[in-house]
């Protein structure tokens, strides 16, 4: 269970009904379109792998769509409900491929083995509190089983963004970034994510990293 990291003793509250300020325990699995491969979140994409993550970005700028709806997104973003999106290697190709495609051209080998050369993964996470400070000192893990996830690196914004301004009960927005070794986590489990933001109490999504690309 996550209690058994001390790390994270000081951010553990009781779950209440979610309000500005207040994070619920909340589930949600990630829902990817049917043209996306199974592939988990690989480390070592092969050829085939990258030049489908290549065609996926190319198809999204004919769309007309922005290219980073083509992360592994979780949550829900309507209204101020938390959510986020993972940033994995061939997620990271299919953005990059959506941009230049964009402009009517094609990421060089150099750009794309800069991507492929990144040693973690990058999880975003966007949550919303009732200061502007909230989010300070916010943490985040992984949970596979009984295995608890560290990451590497974790930054979170200082102060927050005010989106909501005309109540009495104001609302802020922050973002939370992590960064998890590759190696130090299964790529195919299922995959509890915790956040914890400065304030306290506890936000968690389930992902079945099996199912991202």
């Amino acid at each position: 269970m996550v209690k058994k990291d001390q790390k994270c003793r000081g951010y553990l509250k009781e779950a209440r009904p979610w309000s500005p300020g207040v994070f619920v325990l909340a589930w949600f699995f990630v829902h990817l379109g049917q043209s996306i491969p199974v592939e988990a979140v690989v480390q070592n994409p092969s050829p085939k792998q990258l030049e489908e993550a290549l065609m996926r970005g190319a198809a999204i700028a004919r769309e007309r769509q922005p290219p980073i709806n083509l992360y592994a997104h979780f949550g829900r973003s309507e209204g101020f409900k938390p959510h986020g999106f993972l940033m994995t290697k061939l997620g990271g190709v299919a953005v990059l491929a959506g941009h230049f495609a964009l402009r009517g051209e094609k990421p060089s080998s150099e750009d794309i083995e800069r991507i492929l050369a990144e040693e973690t993964l990058q999880i975003v996470v966007t949550v919303f509190g009732d200061t502007p400070i909230f989010a300070r000192e916010s943490y985040l893990l992984l949970q596979q089983g009984e295995n608890l996830i560290k990451p590497t690196r974790i930054r979170a914004d200082g102060r927050a963004t005010a989106i909501d301004t005309s109540s009495n009960h104001p609302t802020f927005r922050a973002k939370i970034v992590a960064s998890f070794a590759y190696g130090t986590f299964a790529p195919e489990a299922e995959t509890v994510i915790s956040v914890f933001p400065g304030v306290g109490g506890e936000v968690s999504f389930l992902l079945n990293f099996s199912s991202i690309p």
